[in-house]
């Protein structure tokens, strides 16, 4: 990957590039101008008011979202959204009380995923920054509904996760013009799939090319729209932090 990122930065097109996410004070002046009170909120610190906020229902959903941009940043700001979230889930794994008590090989495997999803986030981050791109802020992960303490809960999520990682980039491979950054997407997205295959044979041996993400017809994998994708991975991030890919090249 790092060959990648030596190779001269491809200057962004500026109808191309990918939307400055809203900082707080951003975020506080358009929903001022959206018409919702903030000044008699309680000020006890920025954090607070905006969890007020966010659970305004007046507020318009799109100020509760971070849109991931336009062009191959947006794209890669997709990517980079992702990895975000799975880095954040495997981080929460090796701290759970399954970790903990899983045997060796599978605490091996659990902490390889942890250090590979961490490694893509940055490098992405990195990548985004280094051609000229703005990357997406940090998002807030919601894994309330994944048990920490229960294998098939964990495994279950991990899975999900990791299938819809590989279903993600096939399907936004295709809207990549620079071939620089395909050629990214591509490194990771041999890794996620490893990944994805190794994570089905933990809960249950031979399923690393079931008909769920297989098509037996094509002997291709199946892909998803980052509209799709979304609709998924919003389920596991926060109010603020969930993602609209609007903006997104659609082929």
């Amino acid at each position: 990957m790092s060959k990648l990122l030596s190779k001269k930065p491809v200057v962004a097109d500026p109808e191309k590039g990918s939307n400055t996410p809203l900082q707080r004070r951003t975020f506080l002046r358009y929903t001022a101008g959206a018409g919702v009170a903030v000044g008699g909120l309680a000020l006890t610190g920025c954090d607070d008011i905006l969890d007020e906020i966010f659970n305004n229902p007046n507020v318009p959903a799109s100020l509760l979202e971070v849109n991931v941009g336009s062009g191959d940043f947006g794209v890669l700001n997709f990517a980079y959204a992702l990895e975000q979230l799975e880095a954040a889930f495997y981080a929460k794994v090796i701290t759970s009380t399954y970790y903990n008590g899983a045997s060796a090989a599978e605490r091996q495997i659990l902490g390889d995923l942890e250090a590979h999803e961490r490694i893509h986030r940055d490098f992405l981050k990195t990548a985004i920054k280094a051609n000229g791109g703005t990357p997406i802020r940090d998002l807030e992960p919601d894994f309330t509904t994944i048990d920490f303490a229960n294998r098939a809960s964990v495994l279950g999520a991990a899975k999900a996760f990791e299938d819809l990682g590989v279903a993600a980039y096939n399907g936004a491979g295709k809207l990549i013009s620079n071939p620089v950054y395909l050629g990214l997407a591509g490194k990771i997205v041999s890794v996620e799939a490893r990944h994805a295959a190794l994570i089905r044979d933990l809960l249950s041996n031979g399923t690393f090319v079931g008909p769920d993400v297989v098509d037996f017809n094509t002997g291709l994998e199946m892909s998803k729209t980052p509209t799709q994708v979304v609709a998924v991975a919003n389920n596991y991030l926060k109010k603020g932090s969930k993602l609209n890919v609007s903006n997104l090249p659609t082929e």
